[in-house]
């Protein structure tokens, strides 16, 4: 995995809208100090976090993969794949395509570490999510239903604006593809 600067994928994605941090803080329901914070790389956000982040600056998580080149190819190598981390919640997210500007799709390798989560609680997702485990175990909550245990191969579909929560609660590591598709 090469590791992409989420506080520079901020940055620039906030000047090219035009946004400044305080207005991106209120967008957010975060404090200035805090943007400005994942901003030069001295905070972590959670999964959770960094969908709100992308949601107020108008992009999907994906857009913040992008690098500045645009290469020519579609193919994405297991060792060249883009990947952010989060040290909040103990996961990796990496990117398996390149996502142009109005993709409707998006898809990501989610890393979830031992104690590893999405957030601190259920969160509405933004876009329609299918999600498959690839290895590990992983407890996924949605909405106000009880959590459930998902092994390897098993799947789920996810509308969007359903809250939900992954939790690595076991000792080994988890990894969970995530397909999003976001319907203008």
């Amino acid at each position: 995995m090469i590791e992409a600067n989420l506080g520079e994928a901020v940055r620039r994605l906030r000047e090219r809208s035009h946004i400044s941090l305080r207005t991106l803080a209120e967008k957010c329901d975060f404090s200035p100090s805090f943007i400005s914070q994942v901003e030069n790389g001295q905070a972590s956000p959670s999964i959770s976090s960094m969908e709100k982040i992308a949601l107020a600056l108008g992009v999907t998580l994906g857009e913040f993969f992008q690098s500045t080149e645009n290469g020519a190819s579609n193919v994405v190598r297991a060792d060249g794949r883009l990947g952010l981390n989060s040290e909040w919640s103990k996961a990796n997210i990496e990117s398996l395509a390149h996502s142009a500007p109005g993709s409707k799709l998006e898809a990501v390798v989610v890393t979830l570490f031992a104690g590893g989560t999405s957030a601190k609680r259920p969160v509405s997702g933004t876009y329609e999510e299918f999600a498959l485990v690839l290895s590990g175990s992983v407890s996924l909550t949605l909405g106000d239903q009880s959590e459930q245990l998902l092994n390897p191969g098993d799947a789920v579909s996810i509308r969007q604006g359903l809250a939900r929560q992954w939790q690595n609660k076991g000792g080994e590591t988890t990894q969970i593809l995530v397909v999003s598709a976001r319907f203008v």
